[in-house]
């Protein structure tokens, strides 16, 4: 199979369009039990994305669930579709999520975070390769964010599939992951 962003992001829907919601759960929880091995666990503020359900993302309710059990500090965002900007919030039990016409659950309102204040981000994906290069869905709204956190700041992918071996179109601007987590195994790049 050609490993360009452009396939990879078609070959990847599809995966995903054909998974049971039976296994969208139970590889969501074999993700976050994965997530424990990670040496990431000292840090204070964790950026979370909110699944989309129409597009079969991870669900990270279990990764939510593992923060608030160890007292973490949890940051959502909300997307600028004109900028391609992110402005990220604090969840808490007052923060109001709805789904914006992209069907992404947003934070309404709340206490702002700044990106470079967060030190560990997980990150949606719909494929990455070996060097911990992804593939997302092509707006650049995660490398434009990413850039801005701290180069320190922890990159995690969270992924149902395995590696591909090489993603062709990689640009400069693509940002690198540190880690990605699949149900089956923990990548380190």
């Amino acid at each position: 199979m050609s490993t360009n962003k452009k396939e990879l992001r078609l070959h990847y829907k599809n995966l995903r369009a054909a998974i049971t919601l039976d296994d969208l759960e139970e590889k969501s929880l074999a993700i976050a039990n994965n997530l424990i091995q990670l040496p990431i666990w000292d840090k204070t503020y964790y950026h979370v994305f909110l699944p989309i359900e129409e597009q079969k993302e991870v669900n990270t309710e279990y990764v939510l669930h593992l923060l608030s059990g160890k007292d973490k500090e949890i940051v959502v965002s909300k997307s600028n579709f004109e900028t391609r900007g992110m402005t990220h919030f604090l969840l808490t039990d007052n923060t109001k999520i709805k789904k914006n016409e992209y069907n992404i659950p947003e934070p309404v309102n709340g206490l702002p975070v700044p990106s470079e204040t967060i030190e560990v981000v997980f990150v949606p994906l719909l494929a990455f390769d070996v060097s911990g290069n992804r593939v997302g869905y092509g707006k650049g709204f995660y490398d434009k964010f990413l850039s801005e956190c701290k180069p320190e700041t922890i990159k995690i992918g969270l992924s149902f599939f395995k590696a591909e071996n090489q993603i062709e179109d990689v640009f400069e601007s693509d940002v690198r992951l540190d880690y990605c987590v699949t149900p089956e195994k923990v990548y380190n790049f």
